[in-house]
């Protein structure tokens, strides 16, 4: 007989582990639970178009609708199958794996390989969307569904969901080997850390020169600025912002570090 974690595994995989889950995890859950409702829409869907096609009656727009049904639903479905722990695993050792390891592997898959990627997403999706909504895109057919911008300004927000889903999930393995403080969630994280400071510290600088720079500046003009320039070290030519960011992440951490200490010292007292 199958155990009550193994049904449950089978039916709802968001129910599985939830005693460790935290209030990030059940969040993620919880958003993702509404949007599974679009896949019988879009099933539902599929089907109508198929029936209209048949008898001469082809709807583009519904063809359109189809792929932002799909889309969102797949985008937040990554969260979900990251806090679930539902994806595809290509690493056939993985299983064997006592339980520590199979925790530090995922600290390190989630922290440093999949995060930074996922941040990445966001900032090219950024200006993707910006770009869509300047335009006011809409479908490249006549009949299709149009306001594409605001599908492509839900895919950069669905990075923000996944990065959130991801993020709470490296917590919650964390959390399993050692205290979460936010200083060892930085610094076990290092990269992830270090790219999103990377893009605070880039726009940052990045629009205060364009707003104390004279009128008619132009992006490029910008971006010949000597900070964003490169410099030589050793065999590698390197940013004056990643160098930027490198200082300003482990001051950071840290910072945090200090912090964490001093909470600890006023608790003893």
């Amino acid at each position: 007989m199958q155990s009550v974690e193994e049904i449950a595994a089978v039916n709802d995989p968001g129910e599985v582990g939830r005693e460790h889950h935290n209030w990030g995890d059940r969040v993620t859950v919880f958003i993702s639970n509404i949007f599974a409702w679009i896949f019988p829409i879009l099933m539902v869907a599929i089907c109508a178009q198929v029936v209209l096609r048949s008898a001469g009656m082809n709807q583009a727009w519904l063809d359109d609708f189809q792929w932002w049904l799909y889309g969102s639903a797949v985008l937040v479905g990554i969260g979900y199958a990251v806090t679930t722990n539902s994806h595809v695993r290509v690493d056939i050792r993985y299983d064997n794996f006592p339980q520590d390891k199979k925790l530090r592997t995922d600290i390190f898959a989630l922290g440093w390989l999949f995060m930074p990627f996922i941040i990445l997403c966001w900032d090219v999706t950024v200006h993707y969307a910006i770009a869509s909504v300047v335009s006011d895109e809409g479908s490249s057919s006549p009949n299709g569904l149009h306001n594409l911008w605001i599908l492509k300004i839900f895919m950069n927000v669905a990075f923000v969901l996944i990065g959130f889903a991801i993020w709470s999930a490296y917590v919650r393995n964390l959390a399993q080997l050692v205290k979460p403080t936010l200083w060892r969630q930085m610094l076990y994280a290092f990269p992830s850390t270090m790219f999103l400071i990377n893009l605070i510290v880039y726009y940052v600088i990045w629009w205060a020169l364009m707003l104390t720079s004279p009128e008619g500046t132009t992006a490029r003009d910008i971006g010949r600025y000597a900070v964003f320039e490169e410099f030589e070290f050793g065999s590698y030519d390197i940013k004056y912002t990643i160098v930027i960011t490198l200082v300003v992440t482990i001051l950071v951490i840290g910072l945090a570090r200090l912090m964490d200490r001093g909470a600890r010292n006023d608790n003893a007292v």
